[in-house]
């Protein structure tokens, strides 16, 4: 008989299956389901301060649309009747249609897609668009902060890429140019892939698209976490800057629902990506996500500019107090961010995980994060913490409110208090912020959607 071979927590699975077998009746079971999301939204919900880069809470409508009757109907194909699989869609092509048309109006593009369910079927997508197999690809190593999605183990590997590094700047935590161009030359890479999940400053868009350009070579922007910033002017426009395609999570600082976005201007793309999304990597894609995505889109041209600038005026605010209180911070030299998100360097202290987990046990959340100098074999223990700034903003919080922040992690880190004591100020802080900021109240005939 073959061992049991499990990639989860095996006591976790113990813990559900345990439940499971003693409950009296499938009645049971889902209560213990339902009991755990109530846990969770009494908790990460209300108690805690979620410095989680990649969160952003929705707003009242978002939410409420992905519970929307439209979500239990399918729409394969392309907007229009006559490219869809099913009948009975010409109110899905209304919803489909005015997403497309907020997501170009967003982020000044010329088309968009919509259909994406993760934001990493958005860079598959433009892997199986725009290139083949054996194809060579530079992108960021994850020390220096680039994700799986553009990595031997996401969707570039899967591709069967050949993929080599972008030199980067480990103390600047940027492009080194003059290396980057020496090493491009010499390999001539079908496409650049742009992408940083540790992402604190703009890329030389401009620049690698000009050296790449003589064979042919483009610039892929993988926005994931830059893209609310990007939208609401905070950030660089990578099309505008010469990046031939665009992708995003419109669940990071975009603040929508966990799902991803595509954009481009190139005609000549227009074909290549969207047969590429369907019928090959998305036949239904949750119709009802569609419509909270492009209630997202419409809020975000109402308060986008407002709401992305204070983000960024509280990272950086956390980042010089984190670094006031003793907390080493990545490029303090360079003003420490111009994103939502601040790096700070905790291997005295411990190192990611380990003090990680102490700061959930005070109710902050924040996530382990490799550091320039960690190796991508030490993704599970880095020496490095990434905080972000994106929820603590939409719930109103501003500078002052940074302050505290600062004083409340580097008391639970450099053991100035006991986590405990730390929690109760926490959620009072928590407590002080109830209602979401940068957003419509729930729109009218929104609950006779559900």
């Amino acid at each position: 008989m073959a061992t049991r071979t499990e990639v989860h927590d095996v006591t976790r699975l113990r813990w559900a299956r345990e439940r499971i077998e003693g409950a009296a009746s499938p009645r049971q079971m889902l209560d213990e389901v339902v009991g755990a999301v109530v846990r969770n939204a009494t908790w990460r919900g209300a108690e805690c301060l979620n410095l989680l880069a990649p969160e952003a809470p929705m707003s009242p409508t978002v939410r409420s649309l992905l519970s929307a009757e439209v979500g239990q109907r399918a729409a394969e194909g392309h907007i229009g009747p006559e490219q869809r699989w099913f009948a009975g869609t010409r109110h899905i092509d209304e919803i489909e249609s005015l997403c497309v048309e907020l997501l170009k109006e967003v982020f000044h593009a010329d088309y968009a897609d919509h259909r994406l369910v993760a934001s990493m079927i958005g860079n598959l997508t433009v892997y199986s668009a725009l290139t083949k197999p054996g194809d060579t690809v530079m992108s960021l190593t994850q020390p220096m902060g680039g994700h799986s999605s553009n990595r031997p183990d996401g969707p570039a590997g899967v591709r069967g890429l050949r993929i080599e590094d972008v030199p980067m700047d480990e103390k600047e935590l940027t492009v080194d140019l003059e290396r980057f161009a020496e090493a491009a030359r010499r390999l001539q890479p079908k496409l650049v892939a742009l992408g940083a999940s540790m992402t604190l400053f703009p890329f030389p868009v401009r620049e690698i698209a000009e050296i790449v350009r003589p064979w042919g070579g483009r610039v892929f922007f993988d926005g994931a976490h830059q893209l609310g910033l990007i939208a609401g002017g905070q950030f660089q426009d990578p099309l505008a800057e010469g990046a031939s395609v665009m992708t995003g999570s419109a669940g990071k600082t975009f603040s929508g629902p966990q799902s991803g976005v595509i954009v481009w201007n190139d005609p000549a793309l227009t074909e290549p990506l969207t047969t590429a999304i369907f019928p090959t990597l998305a036949a239904t894609h949750q119709v009802n996500r569609v419509a909270a995505l492009a209630a997202a889109a419409a809020e975000f041209l109402a308060f986008g500019e407002e709401y992305m600038a204070q983000i960024v005026r509280n990272a950086q605010t956390l980042g010089a107090a984190l670094q006031a209180r003793g907390i080493t911070m990545l490029a303090a030299h360079k003003g420490f961010t111009r994103t939502h998100q601040v790096i700070a360097d905790v291997r005295v202290q411990g190192g990611g995980l380990a003090v990680a987990r102490l700061l959930e046990s005070a109710n902050i959340i924040v996530n382990k994060n490799l550091l320039p100098t960690d190796t991508p074999s030490g993704w599970d223990r880095p020496g490095g913490l990434r905080i972000g700034t994106t929820e603590a903003t939409r719930w109103g919080m501003k500078e002052p409110e940074m302050e505290d922040i600062a004083g409340l992690i580097a008391d639970v880190v450099l053991g100035r208090r006991a986590p405990e004591a730390v929690r109760k100020d926490v959620i009072a802080l928590r407590s002080a912020f109830p209602t979401l900021q940068y957003c419509y109240p729930l729109a009218a005939g929104a609950e006779s959607a559900l």
